[in-house]
Parts: C-alpha cells; structure tokens; sequence
C-alpha cells in the first residue's frame, strides 16, 4: 500500500514538485498519451525505433540522476540540470530547486524511477512512470529530516524529444505522493 505525504511534506517531495498549478504550467499539464497499438514498451516495429526508446529512457533516467545531484544542495544552477532536460522540464526542476533552497531544505538520497513507454514516433518518446521515492527524502540544513512521513511513490509523466541529436527531457508532470 503506498504511503502518503502530509501537505507540506508533499509540497517537498522531490524538491521540485511546487504547486500542481504551476507544475502544469511549465510543463504543459500532464499529457494523456496513447498507447502504441499492439506494442508493450519491450516490442517495437523496428531495431531503429527499439534504439530510440532505448535511447530516450536512458535520458530520462539520466535527468532523475542529475536532479537527485542538485537536490543534495538544492543547487538550480546546476550544469546538470540542462544536461538531459530542456524546456518545461528544466524550468520545473529549477523552479523546485530555488524553492527548496528559500525553504533552507535539501534532498538526500536517490529515486528509483520504473519508466515505460506509452507512445513513440519518429524523435519523441512519451513515458509514464511510477516512481519510488521511498529513500529520496527531504532534510534540514542541519540534517534532521524534516518531518517524520516516510517517502511514497508518485506518477510522472514525461515527454523526451530528440533536439540536436541529443535526447532531452522537454516535460515533466509529477502528481502527489502515493498517486500510484
């Protein structure tokens, strides 16, 4: 059974998850992607395309370690956070980050993301993730954690699009704690 989050700690949950309202502002709202007809994430038409996904999960993956990175010292300014994220994406992060540093809070710990693919064409990949953030938790500067809520695992959807030859996380959408 997940667990869920008091308000506040909620609001802290991976330091960039703010307000819903603001969430779906900059990160285009939550998309409600289309299954890929026929297809689970393992089988796809092509060995190009299985490259693709493979390609757009590793950065995805990619963006939740350089985001645990800048958790550790609430640090928005990052030159990871760009690495594998652009757009809504990176502009979320960021925005959790300077909120988290105002809030004197940091995150210590690692999330465990389990991302599928739920739609793919040609240079974008949309993934739907239920992500495990039962040991990414929110402290005082001092150390103390602060508050007493376990972690909880939490939905996140996201787009990944191929720009420049790189594959970057363009939208993010984190729902509440225990949503999935």
């Amino acid at each position: 059974m997940a667990q869920t989050r008091s308000p506040r700690r909620r609001m802290a949950l991976v330091v960039v998850l703010g307000t819903a309202l603001l969430t779906a502002g900059c990160s285009d709202g939550p998309s409600e992607p289309e299954p890929l007809p026929g297809q689970s994430a393992s089988e796809t038409a092509s060995p190009s395309a299985n490259s693709e996904h493979r390609e757009a999960l590793s950065a995805y993956r990619a963006m939740w370690g350089d985001l645990t990175q800048a958790s550790k010292t609430s640090d928005a300014s990052s030159k990871l956070l760009d690495d594998h994220a652009e757009g809504g994406a990176l502009q979320l992060m960021k925005y959790g980050l300077r909120n988290a540093k105002k809030a004197k809070r940091v995150v210590k710990g690692t999330p465990r993301p389990h991302p599928e693919i739920v739609s793919a064409k040609s240079g974008e990949v949309v993934i739907r993730d239920c992500v495990d953030g039962t040991h990414w938790l929110n402290y005082k500067l001092s150390g103390e954690p602060e508050d007493n809520n376990p972690g909880s695992h939490f939905k996140a959807d996201a787009t990944v699009k191929r720009s420049d030859g790189a594959w970057k996380v363009s939208r993010l959408y984190m729902h509440e704690g225990g949503s999935c």
